[in-house]
């Protein structure tokens, strides 16, 4: 593919808030190194009525810095944005998709862009955690408007393949999040999060939806010894009161709950306080928290669903969870703190961040690779 050949490039974008939003903006800033790129990304993803979270922006005055041209709610912007983005004359179109309800819209786009122009879409999940009844179909629309699929996991190909057996698939490992800093003093960390500076720290952080298993966590927490402190960061998407209830009958009580959306600049502080992380998500694709733990060198304990497992070496990068139930987690916790096993998976984090800080810059190489075959095979057809 010839340097002078123009992207386009579609996605949340900062100030929207969230792993997607943090995730097509590393990626495309690498991509900008080595392609001319025109980004866009929404006006709004979600009508405010059906948004569960207190805001859809990082900031409460957003700045935004590229071309909001669609509202997925408002199919008559469909119309408009397809002319801006024909307008953008990209030889390739790259997308992210995450959620079967921009199917409809994003499959349109790749309809009715011309058709030598590659349209490829980066798929961080296509089989939703909370299905709905339009989810099939939406999703074979999409897929059948697009060139190539870069997913995350060896679970999201499978899920692409058995829609669209034929489908030409990347799979490219999700590249750590350096944006947040780097690790700071526990103590200093601890002292600004105003936690106890001593006590054996778990951490679950992110969005909280039911999917991720929360519930399973504080009910594991519930039987270990008041060593342990569980450090909970991230706004709640639902009804807390499940999580309420189980904080109030817990037998430990070293609980810190903060219910909110962490801003960029406080990330650190929260990585950096803890020793462990859990994940002990009931469905999953991959996970940027997985890709933030990797940076601040902390080890991760995930459960063994979707390809929240498939980069985890056990004892070498991570953990995976034997068995769901809190009653096994609760041992499993308890054992890997008893038996320092956290140290090694730590120094090994450390070494591996070395060596890969260039993964943007990487990954987005195998992205325009990618795209390229696409492009010959499009041109020998």
């Amino acid at each position: 593919m010839r340097n002078k050949e123009k992207l386009t490039f579609f996605s949340a974008l900062p100030p929207f808030r969230g792993g997607i939003a943090q995730f097509s903006d590393q990626l495309r800033k690498a991509l900008a190194k080595i392609r001319e790129i025109e980004s866009f990304t929404f006006r709004q993803q979600y009508p405010n009525f059906l948004f569960p979270g207190q805001s859809q922006f990082e900031d409460s005055q957003p700045v935004f810095q590229f071309p909001r041209i669609v509202s997925t709610f408002r199919p008559w912007t469909y119309i408009s944005s397809l002319f801006r983005l024909r307008k953008s004359k990209g030889n390739v179109f790259i997308t992210s998709y995450w959620m079967s309800f921009f199917g409809p819209m994003m499959g349109f786009w790749a309809q009715f862009l011309p058709k030598k122009t590659v349209k490829i879409a980066l798929i961080h999940n296509l089989v939703p955690h909370e299905k709905r009844f339009f989810d099939d179909a939406f999703n074979r629309y999409f897929l059948n408007k697009y060139d190539g699929f870069v997913v995350l996991s060896e679970s999201v190909k499978q899920a692409v393949m058995a829609q669209k057996p034929k489908a030409l698939t990347c799979v490219l490992k999700h590249p750590s999040y350096q944006q947040f800093g780097k690790k700071v003093d526990k103590d200093q960390a601890r002292q600004e999060i105003g936690i106890h500076p001593s006590k054996k720290t778990v951490l679950f952080f992110g969005l909280i939806r039911d999917y991720k298993g929360l519930d399973i966590l504080l009910e594991a927490f519930s039987a270990l010894d008041d060593s342990f402190q569980l450090l909970i960061a991230g706004e709640v998407y639902g009804d807390r009161n499940t999580y309420d209830a189980l904080i109030q009958q817990s037998k430990n009580k070293q609980i810190y709950f903060f219910n909110q959306f962490i801003p960029s600049e406080q990330v650190q502080f929260y990585f950096s306080a803890s020793d462990l992380c859990v994940l002990p998500y009931r469905t999953a694709t991959q996970s940027g928290i997985k890709a933030m733990c990797d940076v601040f060198q902390l080890p991760v304990l995930v459960s063994q669903v979707g390809g929240l497992s498939e980069e985890i070496a056990e004892n070498e990068n991570g953990f995976i969870i034997q068995d769901m139930c809190p009653e096994a987690l609760a041992v499993q916790i308890t054992s890997l703190f008893a038996e320092n096993r956290m140290e090694n998976v730590s120094k090994n984090l450390q070494k591996q961040g070395e060596k890969n800080e260039n993964e943007w810059d990487e990954f987005a190489e195998s992205v325009l690779e990618f795209a390229d075959m696409i492009q010959q095979s499009k041109q020998s057809n």
